[in-house]
């Protein structure tokens, strides 16, 4: 089968489009005939890999596991013998090993069944950055009807889907973007738009139940500024992915959620659950979230779609489509 491996560290370009071998089947594991993978900043971790990645079991010289992508969507092949929820022929999405393959193996907690109304392509487009938006909400921020929410980076991958998943709690949603993003951000349901490079939402007088740094690239007594005296602010990402604003938010947000009702922290890992997955697969079905792609490559232009990626400027997700005539 055709798959995208990286023997080391780099770059983009230390990715090799080439010929392995299919992927053993484990006992409590599916084998899916993936017909379609998306990028997300976690994969250019792991191609690239800074130190943390490596300590955390990535390999120090080279990289334990030269198979790259986890969102994937298709066709389970075959099942493991401990395997109950799935079997062969049924469509999923979720996350696997080396998405970025002809085939991958999932283990049954880590999919779902595919929602019906929606391709393969827009369900690859889910789940780690819908799965981010949604546990950042709902765990982490508890977010409530009625309640005033703030996306900081509602243009991306993550918040796209954070816009979307708020008001399908029931929340009254700002969005907060770039000018070249603001109708997108209307169109997929926000009901105040500000745009970031004309206005600084810390400073107008507003005040939210909660807000979402998708890019938490403000300070944090900015962002308390900007909470009502019981509101929360909850970091899922920052701007650029540097690891500095994580430390501070980390540090410093406890000290200051000690002062008063307001609560300031980091959401912590996004867990990859079967139950959240089925969460989201009701959204889906019920047309209250629909994946926002900007662009598609196959799975031989990887490297491309991870360089567009890392420039920042992608709107929604990137996807790769697999072509089956290579498995």
């Amino acid at each position: 089968m055709k798959a995208i491996v990286h023997t080391h560290y780099g770059s983009p370009d230390v990715l090799q489009f080439t010929e392995v071998e299919k992927p053993a089947l484990k006992d409590d594991e599916v084998l899916i005939k993936v017909q379609a993978a998306s990028v997300n900043t976690a994969d250019r971790y792991l191609l690239r890999g800074p130190l943390p990645v490596r300590l955390i079991g990535g390999g120090l010289r080279k990289p334990k596991d030269q198979r790259l992508g986890t969102d994937l969507a298709g066709r389970v092949e075959a099942v493991g013998r401990n395997v109950t929820q799935f079997q062969p022929g049924d469509e999923v999405f979720g996350e696997g090993e080396g998405a970025f393959a002809d085939y991958a193996c999932a283990t049954e907690k880590h999919i779902a069944l595919k929602p019906t109304n929606i391709s393969f392509e827009a369900a690859a487009a889910v789940p780690l950055a819908a799965l981010t938006a949604l546990q950042g909400l709902r765990d982490s921020g508890q977010i409530q009807p009625g309640q005033q929410v703030l996306i900081h980076g509602a243009a991306g991958g993550v918040g796209t889907f954070a816009v979307q998943i708020a008001k399908a709690f029931g929340a009254e949603v700002t969005a907060v973007c770039s000018t070249r993003n603001m109708e997108q951000a209307r169109s997929i349901g926000a009901d105040q738009v500000i745009d970031y490079t004309k206005d600084d939402f810390t400073r107008q007088g507003q005040r939210y139940d909660l807000i979402v740094g998708v890019n938490g690239d403000r300070s944090l007594f900015a962002y308390r500024r900007a909470l009502r005296p019981t509101g929360r602010y909850v970091m899922i990402g920052v701007s650029g992915g540097y690891i500095f604003p994580l430390l501070r938010t980390m540090l410093l947000g406890s000290v200051l959620s000690k002062k008063g009702g307001q609560h300031l922290g980091l959401m912590g890992i996004t867990r990859i659950r079967h139950q959240d997955l089925v969460v989201l697969k009701d959204l889906l079905e019920a047309g209250k979230v629909v994946p926002v792609i900007e662009r598609r490559y196959p799975l031989r232009e990887t490297a491309e779609a991870i360089r567009y990626l890392e420039a920042g400027h992608a709107r929604g997700k990137v996807v790769i489509t697999v072509d089956q005539s290579n498995a």
